[in-house]
This record gives C-alpha cells, sequence and structure tokens, in this order.
C-alpha cells in the first residue's frame, strides 16, 4: 500500500504536454491559454474621456475664464471636434477621444449650462482630471493576459477588445470514463429491488466539464472477457480512461487482471487513505494512463479531485495554483491508520479565515451527503484527535463563494 504523497508523486510524474490548436476566442471559455496574449494597440488606444462634461484648456481656467462657449457637442465613437479658442469649450461624452485642443474635463455636476455657454461652479481643477490617457492601461506590444491560465469571461473580454478573434489554447486529453459492474442500469431505467442507477459516470464527467473536458462514456459488465475486449480498444483510443468500480479484492472485480493482461503496467494499487483505498493506476506502452477509482461514489468523487484534477491542470499547464488551508471548526476523530478525508462545509469567519465544519456522513457510499459538503479536508494518517482551530489542507469541489 502507497501513501497518499507518494500516490500523488507517481501520478503527476506522467504529466503530458497535449499540444496546442486554435479556437475562435468565443468558444474558448474554460480552455487554457497556451501563448501571452499581446496588445494589437496602445490601451486605450487615445485619450479617453472619462466623465460627461465639457473639454477646456486648462491654461483658460488658470488665467481666471470660468464661463466657456460651448463649441460643440462631441459623442463617443465621433471624430474629435477642436476649439478654435481658449474661451470655448466641447461638451463631451464619456469614451470620448479628447480634443487636441484641449486638455482637461470638467464634469457636469461641477457645471452650469444654458444658453450655450458652461460656467464652471468649482473653485478647484485640476490640470488633465477625468482623462484616460492613452496607453495607460497597456501599450502595444504588452502582455495583457499570460499563458497558462484558464480562459474566464474577463479574458474573452480582453480578446476581443485586441482583436485576437482565434485564441491559442492548450490541447484537450481524450478521457472515457468508464463504469463497471451488472448491478448498475441507465438513470432513466427504474431499477429493480437489487440495482442502482449509473451515477459516478455522470458525476465525473460533470467535474470534467469546467475544463471543457468532453469525457466519452461506457460500460463494462461483470465479464472477464468483456472487460478486456472493451479495455484494449479504450487503451488504444483514449490519452485517459477513468474507471469506476471493479479494483477491490471481489469475485467479479476483473479489472485489475484485465488491465495488466493487456499490458497496462500498475504503478500501485492501494492508498494509504479513506474513503477510496482500492486506486489503482497504471500506464500502457503506448502511453494511455488509467485511474481505476474506487466504486463507492465519494470514493470516485475523492480520487478525481485529489488525484485526476491536479494531473489534469499541470498536463494543461495551468499556472502552479496555492495549496489551500482551511481552519477545522470542531473536534472530530479518525482512529483508522489512513489519510482521512473528511468531508466538510466551507465558511469564512469576520477575521478572514476559511473555516471547515465536519460533516461526517455515512460513509463511503453516502453520496447524498456530498450534496451539502462543499470539500474534502485531508487529515493527516499519524494522529486520531483533531481538534477544533487546527489548519489542514483542504480540497474544495465547489465555488469558493
Amino acid at each position: 500500500m502507497i501513501s497518499v504523497e507518494d500516490a500523488e508523486a507517481v501520478i503527476q510524474a506522467q504529466v503530458r504536454d497535449f499540444g496546442k490548436e486554435s479556437v475562435p476566442f468565443e468558444q474558448a471559455l474554460g480552455r487554457v491559454l497556451a501563448e501571452d496574449l499581446k496588445a494589437d494597440r496602445d490601451l486605450p488606444p487615445y485619450n479617453r474621456v472619462a466623465m460627461d462634461g465639457v473639454a477646456i484648456s486648462y491654461h483658460a481656467f488658470e488665467k481666471g475664464l470660468h464661463t466657456f462657449q460651448i463649441r460643440a457637442t462631441q459623442a463617443a465613437g465621433e471624430a474629435p471636434v477642436d476649439i478654435q479658442t481658449e474661451e470655448e469649450c466641447i461638451e463631451i461624452m464619456t469614451g470620448a477621444v479628447l480634443p487636441p485642443s484641449t486638455d482637461t474635463v470638467i464634469r457636469y455636476e461641477d457645471l452650469s449650462i444654458g444658453e450655450g455657454t458652461a460656467t464652471v461652479l468649482v473653485e478647484q481643477v485640476k490640470k488633465g482630471q477625468n482623462i484616460h490617457r492613452q496607453g495607460k492601461d497597456k501599450q502595444q506590444g504588452d502582455v495583457v493576459a499570460q499563458a497558462n491560465q484558464l480562459v474566464t469571461p474577463a479574458l474573452i473580454s480582453m480578446a476581443a477588445s485586441v482583436g485576437a478573434t482565434v485564441l491559442p489554447v492548450k490541447k484537450l486529453p481524450k478521457v472515457a470514463v468508464i463504469s463497471t459492474g451488472d448491478e448498475l442500469v441507465e438513470v432513466g431505467t427504474t431499477p429493480l429491488p437489487f440495482q442502482i442507477r449509473r451515477s459516478n459516470s455522470y458525476t465525473v464527467k460533470a467535474a470534467l466539464q469546467k475544463y471543457s473536458v468532453q469525457a466519452d462514456l461506457l460500460h463494462l459488465p461483470d465479464n472477464m472477457e468483456a472487460t478486456q475486449a472493451q479495455l484494449k480498444e479504450c487503451l488504444q483510443r483514449y490519452d485517459a480512461l477513468l474507471l469506476s468500480g471493479g479494483v477491490s479484492m471481489g469475485k467479479f472485480d476483473y479489472v485489475p487482471r484485465a488491465l495488466e493482461g493487456l499490458g497496462v503496467e500498475k504503478l500501485f494499487h492501494k492508498v494509504q487513505q479513506k474513503p477510496g483505498k482500492p486506486f489503482w493506476f497504471g500506464i500502457h506502452p503506448e502511453g494511455a494512463l488509467v485511474f481505476a477509482l474506487p466504486g463507492n461514489p465519494v470514493s470516485t468523487f475523492m480520487c478525481l479531485h485529489r488525484y485526476f484534477v491536479p494531473w489534469l491542470e499541470a498536463s494543461l499547464g495551468v499556472g502552479d495554483k496555492p495549496q489551500l488551508h482551511a481552519v477545522l471548526h470542531a473536534d472530530t476523530t479518525f482512529m483508522a491508520p489512513l489519510q482521512y478525508f473528511l468531508q466538510v462545509a466551507l465558511s469564512v469567519n469576520d477575521r478572514g479565515q476559511l473555516l471547515a465544519t465536519p460533516l461526517e456522513g455515512n460513509g463511503s457510499g453516502d453520496f447524498a451527503n456530498l450534496v451539502a459538503a462543499d470539500a474534502f479536508l485531508e487529515l493527516p494518517a499519524n494522529q486520531q484527535e483533531f481538534k477544533a482551530g487546527e489548519v489542514y489542507r483542504v480540497w474544495p469541489f465547489k465555488p469558493l463563494y
């Protein structure tokens, strides 16, 4: 049996680079940016008016002129209109180009406008106020978004702003999610008293959609020949197989024997943890990785987030993510000499601390408890008593907001 830390290291040693491809920017949400995104021109691309009001020459105000003749009104998107004398101003809107003959914008709130004139009502005006200067944010050629980050709505907005209609993104691995067992029936079926619906596959598939991985779903019966035949085909078609079930010590747990019969090298089987102890991991000579997870729903869910997701993020080149830790909010015990992944609800106290409140549930088959939980708190194997106020690593599976 291998430790959690050693299992993690073995899996991370199999990180892959699947290359990159180009996709339309509006279809890139959730993908990983493969190259730095650069500005095609200054941002903002011109001296941009930041308040509705009037544009003046500050020199005139400095000389004591407080009332200006409105020469024209200029909206955003219109060519700039210059003043002819310092006694004039341009009534101007937010987002418009600042006329080159002006250098200061006074907002409507500080003006009295009537009969074609604008009178400044305040004594203090700062030269250059209410102007977003050209290139203040970024200059042409500057990096506006670094590679190796998830494409978010904000990044798509930036891509649109710099005219990047196509984005280079990391290629995704081809993934198969495979359930096992004759007791499993389709979701739309009414199960017999001795059957259950096939839920694990849909759980895994949904979790991977965060990364835009569209996994294929397959099912293996409790039959050695059929299991081996289908796995042989999958090992040739996919980069990673995620199996659920069939890896324990039962008479019909054929998966380890089938995999090894197909030449898959076992890198470990069984991890010093609960849930998920029977976890099996191996590699096929042609490169496919096999994550054979225990079939209990909580075990599958925990192993997915503790092992597969970090491998996926590393393979896609997602930048180093800080380890998250949380404060245990109530005493708990766990007697077995195993690393314990405790289901917890997360909250934040008035000191900004992340708190983890235990939600014990009823074992690794209690998937209903996962609906209320937010994360797994990783409790070390070398102790049995865990006190409120102690800090441990946490693995969220829901957004932290």
